[in-house]
């Protein structure tokens, strides 16, 4: 079988947070026909983005084009739940014509695209192109910097964390492996700081790759499909961090959720929740909650201490009005503490 015969696939990688669920929004907002489905990997209990993508109500991407695995890292479970996952897509009828893979936040893109050499997965698929979505407000304030007191501090608690910077490698290994970079949030960043994030960003990659700076993911759909990378074939291009490991894990990071009762207002409870982030160093919440006397679900999302909360759908009649969050951060980050500030 020719590679014109295999299904393209696009990889959609960036770190906690950058804007991964709300760029391929806009995506199927604007497919212009093509039949897309979805593979959805979460770090984290609560399938957030899934929930989100599948109230899109796009015609391009009905529900069932949209499977969602709870893993948090596809390449670890190719056989169990990536293989499967991608037989079922190729057997609707219509089959998709694109399927458009978003990793989890702490997921690293080059073992991914390797496992697109299993021949069961090369024989029908090819990965069309690697998009690294970046937090470009995240990046400007030295998120992903090295802090070599923190990680002295970290390390004296904890012999096991080897990693010169967890935060910095897995950023760094998304960059790395993309073909194609989107500065998100750029309506966030001034002009000078535009220029000099996109510079730390070329100098982060060795390869000539295109940046292209973006607000809320809003990016043509053509920019990102249809770039024929054939990125399981140029791996050598690809470096990273991993490279001389034979496997990796996650034990870098900690993911917890939290179930909170009603709320009264949306806009305090979110500035409760920035203070929380920010005094326990927190890495990323999401989560739906309900507001007392509002008949639809409030959606709240953080970055860092950056937080959002819109009201997504409707209660559905007889669904039960719980509250969740999914809470990351790095090793060792204190739930108990966590859920007491919340609580208090």
């Amino acid at each position: 079988m020719t590679s014109l015969a295999r299904v393209p696939v696009t990889i959609v990688t960036g770190f906690l947070g950058a804007g991964k669920t709300t760029l391929i929004r806009h995506v199927l907002e604007h497919s212009r026909g093509r039949r897309l489905a979805l593979i959805i990997n979460e770090f984290g209990e609560v399938g957030v983005d899934g929930e989100i993508l599948r109230n899109c109500g796009v015609e391009s991407c009905p529900e069932e084009n949209i499977v969602e695995l709870a893993n948090g890292c596809l390449c670890c479970t190719v056989a169990d739940d990536f293989a499967p996952a991608v037989e079922a897509l190729l057997a609707l009828k219509p089959p998709p014509d694109h399927i458009i893979i978003e990793t989890s936040g702490l997921a690293l893109p080059k073992p991914l695209v390797k496992a697109f050499d299993w021949p069961t997965l090369r024989a029908r698929l090819t990965v069309d192109g690697v998009i690294a979505v970046v937090d470009g407000a995240a990046v400007a304030d030295g998120r992903f910097a090295g802090d070599p007191a923190r990680l002295a501090a970290q390390r004296a608690n904890d012999a096991s964390i080897d990693h010169d910077n967890p935060l910095e490698e897995v950023y760094e290994d998304q960059l790395l492996c993309a073909d194609l970079i989107v500065l998100n949030k750029a309506d966030l960043l001034d002009a000078s700081t535009l220029a000099r994030v996109t510079r730390e960003i070329n100098a982060a990659v060795p390869r000539a790759v295109k940046i292209v700076a973006t607000r809320e993911g809003r990016i043509e759909p053509d920019v990102l499909l249809g770039l024929g990378a054939g990125a399981e074939d140029d791996l050598a291009q690809r470096p990273s961090h991993h490279d001389a490991e034979e496997g990796h894990d996650h034990d870098d990071f900690d993911s917890f959720v939290l179930d909170v009762p009603a709320i009264d207002d949306g806009a305090v409870f979110a500035g409760r929740l920035a203070a929380i982030a920010e005094r326990h160093d927190v890495l990323r919440i999401k989560g739906f909650l309900e507001v007392r006397g509002k008949p639809m679900r409030l959606l709240v999302q953080g970055v860092g201490a950056r937080f959002r909360q819109q009201f997504d759908r409707p209660w559905a009649a007889g669904e039960a009005r719980r509250g969740r969050l999914v809470v990351i951060g790095e090793k060792g980050i204190d739930r108990a503490s966590i859920a007491a500030d919340l609580a208090a």
